[in-house]
C-alpha cells in the first residue's frame, strides 16, 4: 500500500507524522519503506540523524519515486512525503497512491487548503475510487476551552469524498523532539500522551498492530 503524506500548505507537520507512522509499521512488524519527495528534504534529514546515532530499527528509504515503486513488492507499506512546492510531483505520488493523509493543522487557512488539495486530487482521480482521502487534525490546541479545533472538525466534515478521521495529534513537545532526536514519540515517551494519540492515529489508517510472534 502507497500512502501519500500531503497538503497543499506548508508548515502542517506532514514529515513529523510521516516519520512517526513509518516508525510505528516497523514497531508493529510491517515493512516500511519511507520516500523523501519534498524540496526541503526534512525528512531525509531526520533519516540521516537515526543513522548517526545507530538507534533500531533502521527505516529505509527510496531515492525517489520511481525506485520506491519498482520495490513496492518488497513492503507492506510506502510512505511518500512530498510538499507543494514541487507540484508536479505531488500530483505524480498522488496518482499512483492507495491513500492520501491530510495532516490539517485547526485554522480556517487549513480548512480553505484542504478544500482546495481534495478537489484537486478529485479532478485527477475522476471516475477512479484511488486514492482514498483521508484529513485528521493536527496539532490540535491541548486546552480544552480553545473551539478552533473543534470549528475544524466540524469545517472538515462538511468537506465531501473525505474520510475524517476521529484521533488527533496534539501540539506537544514530543512531536517536536521527536523530529530533532531521530526518535519515533513510542520510543521517546512510551507511555506519554503523544504516544497513544499517535496509535490512535495509525490504528485508523493501517489497522490494528501485529503481535509479535
Amino acid at each position: 500500500m502507497q500512502t501519500v503524506v500531503a497538503n497543499l500548505k506548508g508548515g502542517t507537520g506532514k514529515s513529523t507524522v510521516a516519520f512517526n507512522l513509518a516508525l510505528w509499521l516497523l514497531e508493529s512488524r510491517r515493512r516500511a519503506l519511507a520516500v523523501d519527495l519534498d524540496p526541503q528534504r526534512t525528512l531525509s534529514d531526520v533519516l540521516e540523524v537515526r543513522q548517526e546515532e545507530g538507534f533500531e530499527p533502521m527505516l529505509e528509504a527510496a531515492p525517489d519515486l520511481e525506485a520506491a515503486r519498482a520495490r513496492a513488492g518488497d513492503y507492506d507499506e510506502i510512505l511518500i512525503d512530498v510538499g507543494a512546492s514541487d507540484m508536479a510531483a505531488l500530483m505524480a505520488a498522488v496518482e499512483g497512491a492507495d491513500r492520501v493523509l491530510i495532516p490539517v493543522p485547526p485554522s480556517q487557512a487549513d480548512v480553505w487548503s484542504t478544500y482546495r488539495f481534495v478537489t484537486r486530487i478529485q479532478e485527477q482521480r475522476g471516475a477512479r475510487e484511488r486514492p482514498e482521502i483521508l484529513a485528521f487534525i493536527n496539532r490540535a490546541d491541548t486546552h480544552q476551552a480553545v473551539r478552533e479545533t473543534d470549528e475544524t472538525h466540524e469545517a472538515l466534515q462538511q468537506i465531501e469524498g473525505v474520510r475524517l478521521l476521529k484521533p488527533r495529534l496534539k501540539q506537544r513537545m514530543a512531536f517536536r523532539r521527536s523530529f530533532s532526536e531521530g526518535l519515533s514519540v513510542r520510543e521517546l515517551e512510551p507511555r506519554g500522551k503523544a504516544a497513544a494519540e499517535l496509535d490512535a492515529l495509525a490504528v485508523a489508517v493501517f489497522g490494528r498492530r501485529r503481535k509479535k510472534q
